[in-house]
């Protein structure tokens, strides 16, 4: 890389727009949307899409809700052009959907873009021509007015082929092709001349489409470039702007963004991003950005594994696990102060009366999506007593108590050290057990007891194993716990202090278990826990002090 890279290459220059619109706009309602998959996706795929992949990819679109679909580039070849005629002629396309075709302006595409289509009810003609100096100098040594000439020559093509075929509806859209570096007055001009022949009305209005071909700048430039346009082409209420933004800086979504502030109406895109070089703009991203602002895209992505498999199989291209809301790692907190967050963000939700969500770190519920929770916290040695509390919680239903999390995380902490790799719930339940349910190798382990006695003066009686043999053991106490207790110490059990007791139903209904947590400390001040699960209350806060006395 060069120490000063402005000797090669030049800042991009801003627009002259006084009194710019588009910073104090909000996005309030969906554009229309284009999907380019079947077309731009599908010629940056190193193996194209064959016939029953195209089938598959464009009847995903129609499920997901997607009404206006570039099936493809007609003249570019057989499979192209027989694909398209195969969708009419079958009679494939839904009535609330309209397909596009693309062709450059030339006389000769133009044609066969035509005959694609014979017999369709509706269908949009996209045309298109680079207009920027680049391309008019180095492409094709033309000047502006030659540049300008190939728009109206391939315009009026349209409009003829057009009406050798009266019965479909047709509907146009025309490209300046590399709009983001082309001069603003000469798009317009170039888009007004076109406008001369196709004469739009606001019934039936052009589509201009203005690409970011190649992202040359900050998406705010974008943005000033199409409010500029909006602002002085002519007729405004005739035209559609459309935007199909690339992502050559890593920003066209934003870009998309503030275009659509600026005042366009429609995007072109692909799922997930696929198209040449780093990709055409997201419709995926940007249609869930616009649902997690309350506004509904008109896309339905409920069930966002299934578009990622389609996706996936059709264009050969994985989804990266880091993807905005789609990524498999995307609703998943390894830290442990993350975990925490979310863990009390998802509690806040619950106790909270209104609908809104507000969950720390996630910024759409992932149910929407189809997702469930149980991925949202995955444990590692990064990961915090929150990560493994949600995790026994959303595994088996318990709910530890708060310092009894904090003794539990040391023991995974311990075996994420020592595996070195992710734990799973069956990892860590596998840990939970060892540490506090009881064992072969345990001191104490419950055979059978009885409780007697008046309210303030209960008598526990029980049969327990200590060592593997059995001994009858009793004790007297306020209550069950305490004679519980109180007959261990009149053994070779420890002597415990209980400092805190809770309980809780695992699930519903009559088959319903119960956990009890105890926490005790030790005479010589070590704190230790306890836990059981049983059918019966009860017997469960007797497990949990056994449970307690053998980790004493």
């Amino acid at each position: 890389m060069l120490r000063d890279p402005s000797i090669k290459y030049r800042p991009f220059p801003q627009v002259n727009l006084p009194g710019r619109q588009w910073p104090s706009r909000t996005i309030t309602k969906a554009p229309r949307w284009l999907s380019t998959d079947m077309r731009d996706g599908n010629q940056a795929l190193i193996d194209p899409m064959d016939a029953e992949k195209k089938t598959r990819f464009f009847e995903l679109l129609c499920k997901v809700g997607v009404k206006e679909i570039e099936v493809g580039f007609p003249s570019a070849g057989a499979t192209e052009f027989d694909f398209i005629s195969g969708l009419v002629r079958q009679d494939k396309i839904p009535d609330d959907v309209i397909v596009q075709v693309l062709t450059q302006s030339r006389q000769d595409l133009i044609e066969t873009s035509f005959q694609s289509l014979k017999g369709a009810k509706k269908a949009i003609v996209h045309l298109y021509n680079a207009v920027s100096p680049a391309w008019r100098r180095i492409v094709f040594g033309m000047s502006r007015e030659e540049i300008k000439q190939i728009a109206i020559a391939g315009a009026k093509v349209l409009r003829d082929e057009a009406a050798k075929q009266p019965d479909t509806d047709w509907h146009f859209e025309y490209s300046p092709e590399t709009f983001s570096t082309a001069e603003l007055d000469f798009s317009v001009e170039v888009c007004e001349a076109v406008m001369d022949i196709l004469r739009p009305t606001t019934e039936r209005p052009l589509i201009l489409n203005l690409p970011a071909t190649v992202e040359a700048a900050t998406p705010n430039i974008y943005a000033d470039q199409i409010e500029w346009f909006c602002r002085n082409i002519r007729s405004r209420d005739t035209v559609v702007i459309s935007l199909h933004t690339h992502n050559d800086r890593g920003t066209g979504v934003a870009a998309s963004e503030l275009g659509l502030l600026a005042g366009a109406d429609r995007v072109e895109g692909c799922l997930f991003g696929n198209g040449e070089r780093t990709g055409n703009v997201d419709l995926v991203t940007l249609a869930l950005n616009m649902y997690t602002q309350g506004v509904d895209p008109g896309l339905d992505f409920s069930d966002i594994d299934e578009v990622i498999q389609t996706v996936e199989y059709c264009n050969q291209i994985p989804v990266h696990p880091r993807h905005p809301y789609a990524g498999d790692l995307v609703f998943t907190a390894f830290s442990g102060s993350h975990q925490d967050a979310i863990k009390k963000g998802f509690a806040a939700q619950e106790a909270r009366n209104d609908e809104f969500w507000d969950v720390p770190y996630l910024p759409i519920d992932p149910k929407d999506l189809g997702r469930d929770y149980e991925a949202v916290i995955r444990v590692n040695s990064q990961s915090g007593k929150g990560g493994v509390a949600w995790v026994i919680e959303q595994d088996k239903g318990l709910k530890l108590p708060k310092r009894m999390q904090a003794d539990f995380s040391r023991h995974v902490q311990a075996l994420a050290d020592e595996t070195s790799r992710e734990l799973n719930a069956a990892d860590i339940w596998g840990r939970f057990e060892q540490t506090y349910l009881p064992g072969d190798k345990d001191r104490f382990v419950l055979e059978d007891y009885e409780e007697t006695g008046a309210a303030g003066s209960r008598v526990f009686v029980g049969r327990i194993a200590v060592d593997g043999e059995t001994r009858s053991i009793s004790g007297r106490g306020n209550g069950l716990i305490s004679g519980v207790i109180d007959a261990l110490a009149g053994t070779t059990g420890p002597a415990l202090d209980v400092v805190d007791y809770s309980e809780h139903a695992i699930g519903h209904g009559a088959d319903a278990q119960a956990a009890a947590y105890v926490e005790c400390r030790t005479p010589d001040g070590r704190t230790v826990f306890g836990v059981g699960i049983d059918a019966d209350i009860a017997t469960a806060s007797v497990r949990a002090v056994l449970s307690a006395a053998n980790r004493a």
